[in-house]
């Protein structure tokens, strides 16, 4: 019997390996379990001729693999290793067909070249990371904090380790839109090789192939990995965990086990808690299935848990122990500690809705005008993922997953606790449930991009469950549930790209009609004897990939031919009934709030919801809202170049600024809102004149302007290369600064210019601090008009000494 680990044989990886045998596993792991059926016999199983008087015998659907040799370790190695390095890495396994290197090798450089394309159109993408990448480019100490600006005032409202790649590119290559960017792109063909190996590790190359291709086809993937928000190094960093816990669990590896709490450590320190999502799942893996005893298996769970409080907490600890005033304020706070930040407005908050200084933070929008069941982020369930356009984000292949999820722990029922190929499924749907159900239920800020973390599990499950399947496909039951899979997958891609009509119409069809025929194929291929039944199925095979694949391919050639800027943005065409709001990012005819209309020349909305009156219409020309909880008073009233301030009572009172709520973005909305929400979602555009003004003298002062809310002050800093002040951090709310204090540095000389408009302000449940600033201003020195932006000289007399 052989064992139910991980890894076909292989060539010698390094010289010398042929001295080394495969290592020794328990007893236990041995008994994998009887096999579905008997493996076909030396001559039977060729081709797809069915032996004569008999039925074909069909292979087992996850037969065990033996290990590899383990190969000599160590520095005196090294050396062989990096000769043989590129030969390795041509051919791959010896037992290999000599396409598949080829094939893998392929689908790296097609996603690179997808990946890659058109990647500049997005310019800086998301303004408020790209500025903390300039401040980082030329600053050592903004790049270790995350600083928004190079003088280092504020941090990000995130850790910093996604920053630094990016950084780094930039000093290199220089600060530009590709610098910026390119490292997102190598994460993605590092998830999508990383998606390979650990599918290849329990499957054949189909399994992986497939896999790979899935992921790299995903539309919320092409859009992810080719942005600058922290999600694509954290879909990196937790796919290199699973192939960890996979390696962990192969031969009981303290070793791998220390390299997934690192990854997960480093995970945290690119997005917080979200890197723990998979914890429990991995965690709960190994724990019940590694090859060892219960008291190791313990041992090494600490082992792990060790390496990665060391790998995130590391970082933490400086700024913790550091003094306030030796580094820059913790951006979305509200008491300037990154612990608060960290199971406060991006911890537990998310869960609760209770995220003060937030986006709707402490003042959750729901009842009788908000979204039913969600607050202002939409609508929370079990269904959440394949509603509205988050479906045509992410969901594509999700029913596949989950039916061939449940099959595939069905099939392995009977295997030994230790049996590789459950502990794939186990490891895989654990990443999917856990990181699935927490963003279906979850109260708080929730954007459509994040379900690029549930890809890789849901492209590793299509992968492994079709390759099972694909082999006992001579078998009736099985060929039904592939049949019924495929039929599956091929009438959702036609429910979602129905979402989305007048994007080319005649796909939908194509995909239901090609994927209804494959599956009748399939069923049909294993009943038929020679070479007639190995054609059907070839050909049922391609059409089924094709089918189940071409409605995702579609949304991400949308994506990766159309920029996107903001802190909103979604994948692939325009959707029907999709929300004009802070979790859509695209005006709609009926979008998330009740009192939105849609469109270019929106008129009032209904009186009923969060904004009755219309308080915020969706595109030009539009009339003022009257009353009710959202802007009263018409606070923002046609929106291209700035709003006047809002009425005495309500959610946002007396906004000064500029920027107003429509406005720059995008003519279909899609890089979010343009400048909307005073500058929140989306700085403003800089004219040529604003950023030649703010550059004189600009070595004479820490920061040539400070502006209210950090994708603001993103605008005027990448424009001028130089340090502008984010007054109250991303949404204008932290308490980062006090009017004395802000007046003491206009005393010192040290701030040259305000800047009207941005951000929220106190409404949003923080501090008022950037209000009172602002008010200060406007009342203290005479503003003066730039193009479209009011701008105050700090360095001017006062109003009250001219």
């Amino acid at each position: 019997m052989t064992t139910p680990s991980s890894v076909p044989p292989t060539s010698e990886p390094w010289p010398d390996a042929a001295n080394h045998p495969p290592p020794a596993v328990p007893a236990d792991a041995a008994a994998s379990g009887p096999t579905v059926w008997p493996a076909p016999s030396a001559g039977a199983g060729a081709g797809n001729e069915r032996p004569a008087g008999r039925e074909r015998p069909a292979e087992p659907l996850f037969p065990p693999v033996a290990l590899p040799p383990v190969g000599p370790k160590g520095p005196a190695t090294w050396a062989g290793r990096l000769r043989t390095l590129p030969g390795r890495t041509w051919r791959g396994r010896e037992d290999d067909p000599r396409w598949v290197r080829p094939a893998f090798l392929g689908l790296l450089l097609a996603t690179a070249v997808l990946y890659f394309w058109n990647l500049t159109a997005s310019g800086w993408a998301n303004a408020f990371y790209s500025a903390a990448v300039q401040a980082g480019s030329v600053s050592w100490k903004a790049m270790f904090f995350g600083s928004s600006d190079a003088a280092s005032f504020i941090t990000v409202d995130k850790p910093p380790l996604s920053l630094w790649p990016m950084a780094v590119s930039a000093r290199i290559l220089g600060l530009n839109s590709f610098s910026v960017l390119a490292p997102q792109v190598l994460m993605g063909v590092g998830t999508v090789a990383a998606v390979y190996a650990t599918v290849r590790r329990r499957s054949s190359a189909l399994g992986g192939l497939v896999a790979g291709a899935a992921l790299a086809l995903t539309p919320v993937a092409a859009l992810m990995f080719r942005f600058n928000n922290p999600d694509a190094l954290l879909v990196l960093l937790l796919t290199l965990a699973a192939y960890g816990t996979v390696r962990a669990t192969e031969t009981a590896s303290t070793r791998w086990l220390v390299f997934v709490g690192v990854m997960l450590g480093l995970a945290f320190l690119t997005k917080t808690l979200q890197a723990f999502l998979v914890l429990p799942a991995f965690a709960l893996v190994y724990l019940f299935t590694a090859p060892t005893g219960w008291g190791r298996r313990w041992l090494q769970l600490l082992y792990g848990t060790v390496a990665m409080v060391v790998a995130g907490g590391w970082w933490v600890a400086i700024v913790e122990l550091m003094p306030a005033s030796a580094r820059p304020y913790i951006g979305g706070s509200q008491d300037n500690s990154f612990l608060s930040l960290t199971f406060g407005y991006n911890g537990f908050g998310r869960i609760t809705g209770n995220e003060t200084g937030s986006v709707g933070g402490g003042n959750r929008m729901g009842g009788g005008g908000g979204m039913p069941g969600g607050g202002m982020w939409g609508s929370t369930g079990p269904t959440r993922l394949f509603e509205g356009d988050i479906g045509g984000q992410i969901a594509w292949l999700m029913p596949a997953a989950l039916i061939l999820l449940v099959f595939g722990l069905w099939a392995t029922r009977r295997h030994a606790r230790t049996d590789s190929a459950r502990i794939a499924f186990l490891v895989w749907g654990g990443w999917l449930l856990c990181t699935g159900l927490t963003f279906s239920f979850m109260s708080g800020i929730f954007h459509q991009y994040y379900t690029v973390a549930l890809a890789p599990a849901i492209a590793a499950l299509v992968g492994m469950g079709t390759d099972g399947l694909w082999r006992a496909r001579h078998r009736l039951p099985y060929a039904a549930v592939l049949a019924v899979t495929l039929a599956v997958t091929a009438w959702w891609s036609h429910q979602l790209l129905g979402r989305s009509a007048e994007f080319v119409p005649w796909l939908r069809w194509a995909v239901l009609i090609g994927g209804l025929l494959a599956a009748v194929a399939l069923l049909a291929a294993g009943r038929i004897t020679g070479p007639i039944g190995g054609r059907i199925a070839a050909t049922a095979g391609l059409t089924a990939l094709a089918a189940g694949l071409a409605g995702p391919a579609a949304y991400a050639l949308d994506t990766v031919s159309t920029g996107h800027t903001g802190s909103i943005v979604t994948a692939g065409p325009r959707v029907k009934g999709e929300g004009f709001g802070p979790g859509g990012g695209r005006g709609k005819a009926h979008g998330t709030f009740p009192g939105f209309p849609g469109g270019q020349n929106g008129t009032n909305g209904g009186g009923n919801g969060n904004f009755p009156g219309g308080g915020i219409p969706g595109g030009r020309n539009s009339q003022n809202g009257q009353n009710g909880n959202g802007f009263p008073g018409g606070a923002f009233p046609d929106g291209q170049n700035g709003s006047q301030n809002g009425g005495q009572n309500g959610a946002f009172p007396n906004l000064p600024g500029s920027q107003g709520f429509p406005g720059t973005g995008t003519e279909d909305g899609r890089g979010g809102f343009g400048g909307g929400m005073g500058g929140l979602l989306e700085g403003a555009k800089v004219p040529s004149e604003v950023a030649d003004l703010l550059k004189q003298d600009a070595d004479k002062y820490t920061w040539v302007a400070a502006a209210v809310g950090s994708q603001n002050q993103a605008s005027y800093q990448l424009a001028t290369g130089e340090p502008v002040m984010a007054l109250g951090g991303f949404n204008g709310s932290d308490p980062s600064l006090s009017l004395d204090g802000f007046k003491q540095l206009v005393a010192e000389g040290r701030v040259h210019w305000f800047i009207g408009g941005g951000g929220m302000g106190r409404s949003m449940g923080g501090s008022d601090y950037s209000s009172e600033i602002a008010s200060w201003v406007e009342s203290t020195y005479t503003a003066k008009t730039v193009g479209s932006t009011t701008m105050y000289d700090l360095t001017a007399a006062p109003k009250s000494a001219g």
